[in-house]
């Protein structure tokens, strides 16, 4: 062997010493990535995706992080932030904690706060239940999907909640990730959500700013860029009923719900999950497809004379037409829709239903929900044990014009008007009462007392109507009516025009409300912009307290006590405990005013003594207690009357000396204290 050979064999690099080249090769890109993410990670690059984050106010609260939806949006520009509803990080012992998920409905477009109907059940439970803790918090964004709906429910699970409510579907097309949206990533679930996952990492948080950047240059001299979050969202504005692409988005949204209802049956948490509803009576279908006049020739010459009929109000002429045209082709979308609206003039409400629900299905714009999700709903909460349907498409047709859904409830498509958010929130509490998720009693709060106690003020009202003026002067509407077509006169018109357009925040909208009604002594007005306000901020004791004050000067005490304790219960003190042990015992309710009693006596900053008010309560509970017993013994009705009367509680003296003379009519002193001539 030469010289040569042995230095050629020596220096051979061993298989085992390839292999590890080969591996370290492999991994070096990888090694690379991984220590950028830690650098960027490092340096606080990018956001945090979680679902909630600290609240800066109060470091003992959470509430739903700003950037959450940021990983379901391509293109952030289009990403959107939902309500900010603190709740706390430790689940006070006896509270409920209810999580809202869904879409722009669910939020409650376009009067958002108050109008959605999430604010609506919390009146009503808070008013029915005043001693129970309720923490319902809204997580609902505008312009996504049940994709949405899934991820963020993996992470509700973890934060102890005692019912999930939600309401989703009219989005599942052109919501973020649908099969239709420009946000569209591919029609696979399994590869959406292991690219919702990799979101996560910072480097392609990196990488998706990067382009993002680059899409900005470029957008800037696209005009097809610009435009509504609505209309950038939308990719296919055609999609054929039964075509692949929205088979697509039906499986797309069976899959996610499916998903959704199985984590939380594992979990044993209840959820009420809502069926869908939409304007059928009065929306024209967005987009009808032309139909080939080779293949049913008989279709386009019957449509137009059946138009042309419409128009010139020819209506027996008309049905004939269209009903031909529908016998040679039957799933056009426009000609089904005509047909409704001649049989529901006809009276013929049955089939009028049946042609706009297929109008509706056959709308090749997929802006409304098609009725094969509703089915699929129904399956769902069939399946899971856990899962209540909550019917709110038959409550809205109880309520709508011969039961068929239109403009006296839908706003324009999909958004009911505040009517519509109140039914909403009428059968939801109607399943919460019956699952008896609540296990105190209280005092019920019917629908038509809730229709007109509900704070929701003018300007609120106002500033949706102007709102959705704005949307139906803008694609995909025809109309022309805009919200400066509206007189703004009134003080709040032109608050509601400024909120509507963006030129004031909605909190500047309702301290300028409050301060004008309060300059205008108009009290009852400025309380409903208050409880507005609590429902809103509803762990501010300051509101409450505000609430209670005109309350009090309404001579209203039943909301006076009310506020008062829900005050007092955030924040105690000397005088809201003084507040309402004053007041109820002047509405003789001596056993409630003992807690307070007992605070004011132990936190006492006033310069008199309180025990002998203490005392004389606890013998007006004993006098009644003994009253009740026998109730034709005048002495202890006439002592309660003598104690109430040296409190200075006129009202009190004078019902129990009442009492008193119905047992003995000719009491002397029991007429004394009604005429207010006995010394205290």
């Amino acid at each position: 062997m030469s010289k040569k050979q042995v230095l050629t064999r020596k220096s051979a690099p061993k298989p085992d010493r390839i292999i590890a080249f080969r591996v370290i090769s492999m991994l070096l890109p990888f090694l690379l990535l991984f220590l950028v993410e830690i650098a960027l990670r490092t340096f606080n690059y990018g956001n945090d995706l979680s679902l909630f984050i600290e609240y800066p106010q109060d470091k003992n609260y959470l509430f739903l992080n700003p950037d959450a939806s940021k990983r379901y949006f391509s293109n952030q520009k289009n990403a959107t932030t939902g309500n900010v509803e603190p709740f706390k990080k430790k689940k006070e012992n006896g509270t409920l904690r209810f999580f809202v998920l869904g879409e722009s409905t669910t939020i409650g477009y376009p009067y958002f706060h108050n109008g959605s109907f999430h604010r609506w059940l919390l009146y009503r439970l808070t008013h029915i239940y005043p001693d129970q803790k309720f923490e319902i918090v809204n997580i609902s964004l505008t312009a996504v999907n049940s994709y949405t709906v899934a991820g963020f429910a993996k992470e509700v699970i973890n934060y102890e909640p005692d019912a999930v409510l939600i309401y989703t579907g009219h989005n599942e097309y052109y919501g973020a990730l649908g099969v239709g949206s420009t946000e569209n990533i591919g029609g696979n679930r399994f590869l959406i959500k292991l690219i919702l996952k990799l979101r996560e990492l910072k480097i392609i948080q990196l990488i998706t700013n990067f382009y993002d950047k680059i899409i900005s240059t470029t957008s800037s001299k696209n005009p097809d860029s610009e435009g509504t979050r609505m209309q950038r969202m939308v990719s296919e504005q055609k999609i054929p009923y039964q075509s692949d692409l929205y088979k697509r988005g039906v499986e797309q949204f069976q899959g996610n719900m499916d998903e959704t209802l199985e984590l939380f049956s594992k979990h044993n948490i209840p959820v009420l999950i809502s069926n869908l509803v939409s304007n059928e009576k009065d929306l024209k279908p967005f987009v009808s497809f032309p139909v080939d006049s080779t293949k049913f020739p008989g279709f386009s010459l019957n449509f137009k004379l059946g138009l042309k009929a419409f128009k010139n109000k020819n209506y027996n002429s008309a049905f004939n037409f269209f009903k031909a045209a529908d016998k040679s082709y039957s799933e056009n979308a426009e000609s089904n829709y005509y047909l409704g609206k001649l049989t529901y003039a006809s009276k013929n409400y049955n089939e009028a239903r049946r042609y706009f629900s297929k109008a509706k299905d056959l709308d090749g714009l997929r802006f409304r929900a098609p009725d094969e999700l509703n089915t699929i709903l129904k399956n769902l909460s069939s399946k899971y044990s856990n899962a209540h349907l909550v019917d709110t498409k038959s409550i809205f047709e109880t309520h709508a014009a011969n039961q068929i859904i239109g403009d006296e409830l839908i706003l324009e498509h999909v958004h009911p008007d505040l009517m519509g958010y109140a039914l909403m929130s009428d059968v939801f509490f109607d399943e919460i009462e019956k699952l008896k998720i609540i296990k105190t009693s209280g005092e019920k709060i019917s629908f038509d007392v809730l229709l007109k106690e509900m704070p929701i003020t003018k300007i609120d009202s106002l500033s949706g109507i102007y709102k959705v003026a704005n949307l139906k002067s803008s694609w995909p509407f025809t109309g022309t009516m805009r919200s400066d077509s509206f007189k703004i006169n009134s003080f709040e018109e032109k608050t509601a025009y400024e909120l509507a357009n963006r030129k004031i925040s909605w909190l500047d909208a309702m301290d300028r409300a409050y301060n004008y009604y309060v300059e205008n002594h108009d009290l009852v007005n400025a309380r409903k912009t208050v409880e507005t306000l609590i429902l809103e901020y509803p762990t501010d004791a300051q509101y409450y307290l505000k609430s209670a004050m005109l309350s009090g000067e309404m001579k209203d005490e039943k909301n006076a006590v009310f506020n008062f304790k829900k005050a007092f219960s955030l924040s105690p003190t000397f005088d809201i405990a003084r507040y309402l042990f004053v007041i109820l015992l002047k509405l003789d309710k001596p056993a409630e005013a003992i807690p307070y009693l007992d605070y004011a006596v132990a936190n006492n900053t006033s310069r008199f003594d309180l025990n002998p008010v203490k005392n004389s309560a606890l013998n007006i509970i004993e006098l009644k207690n003994t009253f009740s017993k026998d109730s034709s013994d005048k002495s202890a009705p006439l002592q309660i009357a003598k104690l109430y009367f040296k409190m200075q509680n006129k009202e009190g003296a004078e019902k129990y000396a009442r009492k008193v003379l119905v047992l003995s009519p000719g009491n002397l002193e029991a007429k004394m204290i009604i005429s207010g001539q006995v010394k205290p």
